[in-house]
This record gives structure tokens, C-alpha cells and sequence, in this order.
């Protein structure tokens, strides 16, 4: 069983900043890969970051050069710095692993981005 908790989200005003963070507890395997989703109010779940065990990261073109993803191996934790941001960012962020084939989340964290 993985247990994944998020922290971090607020509001915020277009061009500010926030830091996410995603602690995960429990039998994870060494090697996943984690991830941040997002899903504002009427769309579907979003991946916007992931990055391997290693240190890889992938991002939605949307984040590009404004959202960088980080991992703390010993932690057990990914975090989400987030720069710059706008309105459209606004959603309910998730902490994602697939673990030994599960797929676990976090309860998410809203962050929303308004004048």
C-alpha cells in the first residue's frame, strides 16, 4: 500500500509562484517514475509533469519553461515548482506513482491563480 500526500496549493496572483509538494509512504518500489496531474473544474485530468527514477522529465506544452518537476529519492518525495503563473492554471493538482502495476494518488491540492 502507497499513501501519497500533497501540500503546497493556494491562491496566488497571475505571475506569482507556489512550490508542490508530494510525500509518499509505504512498499513503493525503487524506480517508478512520478508524476503531477491537474483537472480544473469541467475537463478531464491532465498529466502536466512526470519524471523517472533517474532524474528525466517530461512536461504538457502548456508548463513549458515555467513548471520544473523534482524528486527527492531519499524522501520519497516529488515536488512541483511553479513560476509565472496564469489563470488557466488553476485546478486541483495530484500526485501520482504506479506502483507494482497500481496506480496510487494523492487527495490533491487546489491551487488557484486569480487577481
Amino acid at each position: 500500500q502507497v499513501h501519497l500526500v500533497e501540500s503546497g496549493g493556494g491562491l496566488v496572483q497571475p505571475g506569482g509562484s507556489l512550490r508542490l509538494s508530494c510525500a509518499a509512504s509505504g512498499s513503493i518500489s525503487a524506480g517508478n517514475a512520478m508524476r503531477w496531474y491537474r483537472q480544473a473544474p469541467g475537463n478531464q485530468r491532465e498529466l502536466v509533469a512526470s519524471i523517472t527514477y533517474s532524474g528525466r522529465t517530461t512536461y504538457v506544452d502548456s508548463v513549458k519553461g515555467r513548471f520544473t518537476i523534482s524528486r527527492d529519492n531519499a524522501k520519497k518525495s516529488v515536488y512541483l515548482q511553479m513560476s509565472n503563473l496564469k489563470p488557466e492554471d488553476t485546478a486541483i493538482y495530484y500526485c501520482n506513482v504506479l506502483n507494482n502495476a497500481v496506480n496510487y494518488w494523492g487527495q490533491g491540492t487546489q491551487v488557484t491563480v486569480s487577481s
